[in-house]
């Protein structure tokens, strides 16, 4: 027989880095839940071919214009986030128009925190999202490249 072995194709620490760029996204106008999972998804290297599940293989993103997030129907008075203070009676819950009034970059953080892997690979991923309430962020330097909003749809694979 003259079959020729072909191994899989593994990236290497090194492969991973060299990769990796930085994405620009205006939240402006968009809807909570689909921009968090292009975040995550881009956070998380799936849109490379050489996407490897137990590295990071991600870009990083910078979100602008947080408090400009849509939500639909009611979810700006129904939806609730709760934490509790571990003490009796330290239960608290505020509605998303609350904490968006107070923490602007808060919702979009704790949707992409809850589509990442637990542990210490989702936890190495999370530093790579930097949300901004206005227009202004700090990272010019490392010249992000604007995301082409008109295909969050496609995406994140709702268009299907």
């Amino acid at each position: 027989m003259n079959s020729k072995i072909v191994r899989t194709w593994t990236p290497k620490g090194a492969d991973a880095v060299a990769g990796q760029g930085w994405w620009l996204i205006d939240a402006e106008g968009q809807t909570l839940g689909r921009v968090a999972g292009l975040i995550a998804r881009l956070i998380r290297g799936k849109h490379k071919p050489t996407f490897t599940p137990h590295m990071d293989m991600g870009d990083s993103v910078v979100v602008i214009n947080a408090e400009k997030i849509v939500v639909t129907g009611q979810k700006m008075q129904q939806k609730m986030y709760y934490r509790h203070s571990n003490f009796p009676g330290g239960f608290r819950a505020v509605p998303l128009v609350e904490h968006m009034r107070r923490h602007p970059e808060a919702p979009i953080e704790e949707a992409v925190r809850g589509m990442l892997p637990r542990g210490p690979l989702g936890r190495d991923l999370f530093r790579k999202l930097h949300v901004y309430g206005g227009p202004a962020h700090p990272h010019q330097a490392q010249q992000p490249t604007p995301w082409p909003m008109d295909t969050v749809a496609e995406a994140t694979g709702q268009n299907r």
